[in-house]
């Protein structure tokens, strides 16, 4: 890739932005991308029809599953347009069969549902890795993209379908009005109608033209987040300025060298300015080789004899200074050390048999007291761990009552009591709403008002069910259902009472028939009998 003659501007975006650079890509080589996935898809969308004509289904799922086969032209001729070298329809088409072969079984198959196929198709067709390298790449170009890439997927997918059904709404409004007047929408839709299969080939022909313009978008979104990713990661954006920056002093380098050149060439102590001095310089290197011997005032020799101060006294002071500190601090430190092998080999070692006695006897005594310190220590963790046990279990019972304020009582759990319903069917069934004497005050109001006394009874019998006999009536139960709890009751005569009041009140309630007059004083006696045995009827 030549990143100075990118199309675009080399510089890290955020992932929206790359999708947004993928469609003005797609956009600038339409044309091309339109033309080329045209001339690949329809043949092969028009052979699947024929062959599939009377399943009209069965050719449409096989030409969307091959679609990953179709991405790779478009992404060759974007990866192309992209870096300054824009194919030809010819070439492209061309180059489409070599296309296919990496890993085409891959993406039909396990690899064809994955929501991020538009990001991980350049790894495979661009980078050319497969099996674990791929992975291994998609890993670490995958990390914050695949969120991304799984949308423009998501999306892709709700985009197809309305744009489907806004071309076949179109299609529908073109229609002359004489021969929509003709058509039934029910006969067209119906099942077993092959009158109408030209419609579903008509909706697939649809959906493949629609392919054209939709999926080099797709396939451009996914190839810029692709690049996008790998410009964060290869600093793309810094080797540009570089690479900029090195054309920039290129084309001066040159006349830098050669100004250089010609300044030093003019300067007086140079070997150019000197022949003499260089014509000496090469007369020395000739006269001095291997062959000759070596000079005796070498570096070591003997210098300044005849002063007070030799070149061997002042060498010997400088010695001595520099073996004292500050120069030198010599420190002695004694440690432990592993024996080296040279040592072992020096020094080989013979056991006493004396020794050896002496040391497997301190390891037995060793080993017992060993176990004896083991079972020791579990003795002191039992006694530890039931002493704590205790004091948990001493702080729960001494602090029962502070806990129970916020826990409850310790124990099973148990359901929460439920209060009884103050009001049934509209009527107030509390006891405290109820008079002391029932019978004395459905007696006075019989006579005027027969409804206010049956509701009245019938209020003490609903408030005696809940809170005698404690049976769990709920405001949404009906009269009948009501008789039907009592019944489980398994009491006769607290059956046959609740049976006739029932009855009474529901003729009253909801009938308006008026109970007979000997009414009051049966059901006055059996509610005597019932509820208050000790009152005389």
């Amino acid at each position: 890739m030549r990143l100075t003659e990118a199309s675009v501007a080399i510089r890290p975006r955020s992932n929206w932005e790359a999708m947004d650079l993928g469609v003005l890509l797609a956009r600038r080589h339409a044309g091309l991308l339109m033309a080329s996935w045209a001339l690949v898809t329809l043949p092969i969308f028009a052979l699947l029809c024929l062959v599939f004509w009377d399943s009209p289904g069965i050719a449409m799922f096989v030409f969307w599953w091959l679609k990953p086969a179709y991405e790779r032209l478009p992404l060759y001729i974007l990866s192309n347009c992209l870096f300054g070298n824009t194919p030809t329809l010819k070439q492209a088409l061309k180059a489409y069969p070599r296309l296919l072969k990496p890993q085409l079984l891959a993406s039909l198959t396990w690899r064809r549902l994955s929501t991020t196929r538009s990001f991980d198709m350049p790894v495979m067709q661009l980078e050319g890795l497969s099996g674990t390298a791929r992975s291994q790449r998609l890993a670490v170009l995958g990390h914050k993209n695949t969120g991304t890439a799984t949308w423009l997927t998501v999306v892709g997918v709700h985009l197809e379908m309305a744009l489907s059904l806004g071309l076949a709404t179109l299609f529908y409004l073109m229609l002359p009005q004489q021969l929509e007047l003709d058509w039934s929408w029910q006969s067209l839709i119906a099942p077993g109608q092959n009158d109408w299969m030209w419609l579903e080939h008509l909706s697939n022909g649809l959906y493949a033209l629609l392919l054209i313009v939709w999926e080099p978008v797709y396939v451009a979104c996914g190839f810029c987040l692709y690049l996008n990713r790998r410009t964060a990661l290869e600093a793309w954006d810094i080797e540009l300025v570089f690479r900029q920056l090195q054309q920039r002093l290129k084309g001066i380098a040159y006349a830098l060298l050669l100004g250089a050149g010609l300044l030093f060439s003019q300067l007086p102590g140079t070997a150019m300015a000197n022949p003499e001095l260089k014509a000496s310089s090469t007369s020395a290197e000739l006269t001095s080789g291997p062959h000759l011997t070596p000079d005796p005032l070498g570096p070591h020799a003997e210098r300044l004899q005849k002063q007070a101060l030799s070149s061997q006294a002042a060498q010997q002071s400088i010695t001595q200074l520099l073996d004292k500190p500050p120069f030198k601090n010599p420190e002695t430190v004694t440690r432990w050390r592993l024996r080296d092998e040279a040592d072992a080999n020096k020094e080989e070692f013979t056991p006493d048999p004396d020794f050896l006695e002496s040391l497997f006897s301190g390891l037995k005594t060793l080993g017992k007291l060993w176990e004896s310190m083991e079972t020791l220590a579990r003795v002191f963790s039992v006694l530890l761990w039931a002493g704590l046990l205790a004091l948990i279990a001493w702080v729960l019972w001494r602090y029962r009552d502070w806990l129970s304020t916020f826990t409850g009582r310790f124990g099973l759990p148990q359901r929460p009591h439920k209060l009884p319903p103050s009001q049934m069917f509209g009527l107030e069934v509390t006891p405290e709403s109820l008079p002391d004497d029932i019978c004395r005050e459905v007696s006075q109001l019989w006579e005027h008002e027969p409804r206010a006394a049956l509701s009245l009874l019938y209020r003490a019998l609903l408030s005696r069910l809940l809170h005698d006999y404690k049976l769990a009536l709920k405001s949404a139960h009906t009269e009948s259902e009501v008789l039907q709890l009592v019944a489980s009751l398994q009491q006769p005569s607290l059956e046959q009472f609740s049976s006739s009041l029932t009855l009474h009140w529901q003729n009253l309630a909801y009938g308006h028939r008026l109970p007979p007059a000997t009414a009051k004083q049966s059901l006055c006696n059996s509610w005597r009998q019932l509820f208050e045995p000790g009152v005389e009827a």
